[in-house]
């Protein structure tokens, strides 16, 4: 057990505890406890404080009043306001809720890219939308695979179709038309794909 003496501003607060205890003798043992507990835990928590702390016991047990004076408004039926730990330590501000991130340029221009881009320029464009959509974290990894899977098999539909066309004696307008949509269609697929995905968030 340590023998080293007291510090002056234990002392302090022993010797204000212990008058108080003495003054409250008259006192029920829980309501003399309780006065006891919340003394204690408003001079633990003034040294404590996140704002203003102070470290002057002296000006903490002046902050508290005499003694007497705390007892006999025990004995009133009420403590007084200011050494209630409620109003000393206040409850911490409610965490901000930060609105919901739905994308912003580069998740709309992959999604511009894949839809819009797709029929001006096919295969390319929705392979660069998809690139950009791969590198967002606003998309799920089953979104892009889901983006991927739509894109490439568009595209490999209307290389399909086209090495078909190319092994027929004639072509027509209505073959042409085919690949274009075949090459479009998947990828104007992926691009609604991560459009709603944007808007679920």
């Amino acid at each position: 057990m340590s023998t080293a003496p007291l510090a002056h501003t234990d002392v302090i607060v022993l010797d204000y505890l212990a008058a108080l205890w003495a003054q409250s003798e008259d006192l029920s043992p829980q309501l003399r406890d309780e006065l006891m507990t919340t003394v204690a835990d408003y001079i633990a928590a003034r040294r404590a404080a996140a704002s203003s702390p102070l470290d002057d016991a002296a000006a903490i047990v002046q902050r508290l009043g005499p003694p007497e004076a705390l007892v006999d408004a025990v004995r009133r039926g009420q403590l007084p306001p200011h050494v209630r730990l409620p109003a000393l330590v206040p409850p911490p501000p409610p965490p901000s809720r930060l609105p919901a991130q739905q994308g912003g340029v580069a998740e709309y221009t992959a999604v511009g890219m894949l839809t819009a881009g797709a029929f001006f320029l096919p295969v390319v464009s929705p392979v660069a939308g998809m690139l950009l959509a791969s590198a967002s974290p606003h998309f799920t990894p089953a979104d892009k695979a889901v983006g991927w899977t739509l894109t490439a098999g568009s595209a490999a539909m209307g290389a399909v179709l086209t090495l078909f066309f190319a092994t027929l004696p004639f072509h027509t307008g209505a073959a042409l038309l085919l690949i274009y949509l075949a090459m479009c269609t998947g990828a104007f697929a992926a691009g609604m794909t991560l459009l709603n995905s944007l808007r679920r968030r």
